[in-house]
This record gives C-alpha cells, structure tokens and sequence, in this order.
C-alpha cells in the first residue's frame, strides 16, 4: 500500500470564550482523509516545530480569531482578537515549512498569516474599512468568487467562478509582490485566494473548503491538490 502524507494540523482555541481547550473542526479532518492523506493536530508547543516541519509532509493552517502583530495591518488599524499562544507556533510552522518548500494551505486566519508573512496588510474590519464591502463575517451567506486565470488556483479549480460561504471580519488589502491574488468576491473585489509563486505549494482561501460539498463544489478541489503535492 502506498505510504499516505501526513499533514500537520495546527489546532484552534476556543478564543470566544475562556481559551483554555483547543476547538477544531472535524470537517478539516474529514477532507484531509478524503484526499488520501492523514491529519494529525499540532498543539501550541514551540518545542515540537523543529520535529514536525522535519517529520510531516506538509502544514495546514485553519481558521480562528487570534491577536495578529499590529505591523501586519494598515496604518492605524490594528487586531480586535485576543491574544493566543497559537501565535508563535504558527509563525514558526508556517515559516519552516515554505522554508523547506514543503506544501503549505492556509485557510481564513491562514491565509490573512501566509500573505502577512509575506508582506501583505490587512484590515481589521473589511465590512467598514472596504468601501462597498459585503457583510463577510455571515454563517447564512454564500457569494460568489471569481478566479484569477493564468494561475495555478485556476488549474486546480478549473471554474471562472463559483459561490462560497463567508466567516470573516479581516480581510488582506494591500498584496506584496511575493504573492498573487488568485481570487477576488464578484460583488466588492474583496481579496479571497492568493497564492505564492516561489513555492511549489502555498496557498491561502478565504473561504471554509472544508465545509463545502464533497461532492460537487470545485472549491473542495484544493484538498486534492495539497495532498498531491504533499506526496511529491
């Protein structure tokens, strides 16, 4: 039998609350699994990234609402979340893995920290600091994407466009030439992709792929591609 990746999983917190359990989703699991790889989750332990970037075949950053640097943002913005030792450690993965050029996918939270590393900013709010911004930050709303052509997202989707569910209130605004915005929301040009073209495998949604439609929603592809590319 072939050998299946492993992906590091970084966990989640329950920040909404008191932020003393880790919180994640199994659907991040459940599409890792489908894509014929393993998950395991990553507790905040800086002592473990050495080991984990070495060991695993690839990093998966999820979402959450953590307390981001205040230099990652515009000028006079700065974080509305608190503060989590998931910071770090995150960083720290993230860092050695595009380091090794081992896959990387960031998905909400992770991909504002992908681009971020990489020199873009963000807003703290898009819905008041982007004019004509929808309500991003809704579990009832789905609105559509378009994809950027020429890029290897349009590759793996292989659709112009398609609708997504929205669960964020920060947003990239300003994109550094390290990265490339692969998609951007159809109604306000909100950016919703990027991804890194000096890497083999670095990309970020804006989007929960994870709780798309196995079945038929392009957007659910970028798993496949990521575990492709982790066996690589």
């Amino acid at each position: 039998m072939n050998r299946r990746p492993k992906i590091a999983v970084i966990m989640s917190e329950n920040t909404s609350s008191s932020a003393d359990r880790y919180d994640i989703s199994k659907n991040y699991f459940a599409a890792i699994d489908r894509a014929g790889a393993f998950g395991f989750g990553i507790p905040y332990a800086l002592d473990l990234v050495d080991q984990v970037v070495d060991e695993f075949d690839g990093f998966l950053s999820v979402g959450g609402r953590i307390n981001f640097p205040t230099e990652w943002y515009v000028e006079g913005d700065k974080s509305q979340y608190p503060p989590s030792d998931r910071l770090a450690v995150e960083m720290a993965l993230m860092q050695g893995f595009l380091e090794r050029d081992k896959p990387v996918l960031g998905i909400c939270n992770g991909m504002q920290m992908l681009g971020c590393l990489l020199g873009c900013r963000m807003v703290s709010n898009v819905h008041s600091s982007w004019p004509g911004a929808l309500e991003h930050d809704r579990e009832d709303v789905r609105h559509a994407v378009e994809i950027s052509r020429n890029t290897r997202m349009a590759d793996i989707f292989q659709a112009d466009a398609f609708r997504v569910n929205t669960f964020h209130r920060e947003a990239i605004v300003e994109v550094s030439s390290a990265v490339t915005v692969t998609a951007r929301s159809t109604d306000d040009g909100v950016v919703e992709a990027i991804e890194v073209p000096a890497r083999a495998f670095a990309m970020g949604l804006q989007w929960h792929p994870e709780m798309l439609d196995a079945e038929d929603h392009p957007g659910l592809r970028i798993f496949d591609a990521f575990v492709n590319a982790a066996r690589n």
